[in-house]
């Protein structure tokens, strides 16, 4: 009888009976069908991979050595992530601040990069358009792009959030929620990284 008490309780409290906080099993689902769109965009990409009649073609835009630091900067950005969220379990709010905006601010770099990457781009004459390659790599590196953007406003949101209701380590579990979305998407990059810019040049 104390079990089920102890149950309805938790039930009660927004945990499932996979000890799940509700917001964190909502998270994984989004993240599932993530999963499933990103994986119809590069498998589009792969099977219009090498049929464009016209080019630019990869080979004649892709700068792979600026694009292999835009990645390392993305990477370190989970790394921060982790960081922030230890600094939020122990208790230690300024540092979990300042890990936090890091991880926004190195997100924001690599959107940076991406800006000055589809500008040079379209400079050499690759649009949207113009063929079968650049409408699926615009089309994927934009989404993800997109996603990026959502996460380094998600983060801002937070570190402002902790000061208009200053944050415990009870609040861990939305870092951690909003933790997940990030390392989520730098395994997407990961993924889009290596079969979009390495493949041809490997």
């Amino acid at each position: 009888m104390a079990s089920q008490t102890h149950g309805v309780a938790a039930t009660g409290h927004g945990w499932r009976s996979s000890n799940l906080p509700d917001m964190k099993l909502m998270m994984w689902i989004f993240l599932a069908s993530d999963v499933m769109f990103f994986g119809t965009l590069i498998g589009t990409y792969l099977i219009y991979k090498g049929r464009s009649l016209v080019g630019p073609y990869p080979t004649d835009v892709l700068d792979i050595p600026l694009t292999t630091v835009s990645t390392f900067v993305l990477l370190m950005s989970s790394f921060l992530m982790v960081i922030a969220l230890h600094a939020l379990r122990k208790g230690d709010i300024p540092r979990f601040r300042l890990w936090t905006f890091g991880v926004a601010f190195f997100g924001a770099i690599f959107l940076g990069f991406q800006v000055y990457e589809f500008s040079h781009f379209v400079d050499l004459g690759l649009t949207l358009n113009g063929n079968l390659f650049g409408s699926t790599f615009y089309v994927l590196t934009g989404t993800h792009g997109v996603h990026v953007a959502i996460g380094v406003l998600w983060l801002l949101s937070i570190v402002v959030a902790s000061y208009i209701r200053p944050w415990t380590k009870e609040d861990a579990t939305s870092l951690e929620v909003a933790g997940l979305y990030w390392h989520f998407v730098d395994v997407v990059w990961i993924v889009i990284f290596t079969l979009v810019y390495l493949v041809d040049f490997v």
